[in-house]
């Protein structure tokens, strides 16, 4: 099938991964379709938009540290890459420069008080999940932010209860874009890697999801910047908003 845009859960417990087969990055060429049972979502930017908090936060570390505040759109599209990107941001930092892990530190203890002011399920998103639930199609998330974060995230929301499966970054000793995440939310959904379409915004997202021989998407509608390129990333298709992914499962196969 060509690729084409459609623009239209308990938490789990840390363990050492899954022995199952890692594909290579262009599985989903060489495997057969298979009908789609789980559908498993990055966290923030595609399920969540979660970029109000986390930028307020930002903010507040900016100001306490003399530094100038940040608007809301420019921060947005470091949100995906997590704690490294939006202080590299900020501060003109790498994870490698003295002083990093100290002030990351300091950023998520001001985000774990403060998890779920603005957080909301991203326009739409509440809509799907209902359409997905209706079909009989369970889901789930694989995101690379803690665990004491995500859940409590989650929670807030009403999410935990829905899902089939909650994997942090933490849940295993990978994450991604080593595949192992994925392996281990497909074994929690019951499902078979293949029966499995993962949606993300950046591009170890896509990795993951190819290398573990899901079907990948890339979520056009979540933190990507003006430089990303999603086209290059291998996913097999994208969508232009949550609703899309309906249009892309009425289409699949």
């Amino acid at each position: 099938r060509g690729r084409r845009s459609y623009n239209s859960c308990a938490s789990t417990s840390r363990s050492g991964g899954l022995a199952a087969k890692e594909y290579p990055t262009n599985a989903m060429d060489l495997m057969p379709t298979a009908a789609i049972k789980t559908v498993l979502f990055d966290l923030d930017g595609t399920l969540v938009d979660t970029a109000p908090d986390l930028a307020a936060v930002l903010n507040t570390l900016l100001e306490q540290h003399g530094k100038q505040r940040q608007p809301l759109d420019a921060i947005r599209p470091y949100v995906s890459h997590g704690s490294a990107g939006m202080l590299g941001f900020g501060f003109d930092m790498s994870d490698k420069d003295p002083g990093f892990s100290a002030l990351r530190k300091e950023f998520l203890d001001l985000y774990a008080d403060d998890l779920c002011h603005q957080s909301r399920l991203c326009p739409g998103m509440g809509d799907v999940l209902d359409e997905l639930e209706q079909r009989n199609l369970s889901w789930g998330v694989v995101t690379n932010k803690p665990g004491y974060l995500t859940r409590p995230l989650m929670d807030e929301l009403d999410l935990t209860e829905r899902c089939c499966c909650i994997v942090s970054g933490d849940t295993l000793d990978q994450r991604k874009p080593h595949p192992a995440p994925m392996f281990h939310a497909a074994n929690q959904a019951d499902a078979e890697p293949a029966q499995c379409v993962y949606v993300g915004d950046a591009p170890r997202d896509i990795e993951a999801g190819n290398r573990a021989g899901m079907q990948t998407l890339v979520a056009l509608y979540g933190y990507l910047h003006a430089d990303d390129k999603p086209a290059e990333w291998g996913a097999g298709d994208s969508i232009a908003s949550p609703s899309g992914l309906i249009d892309w499962i009425d289409n699949h196969g």
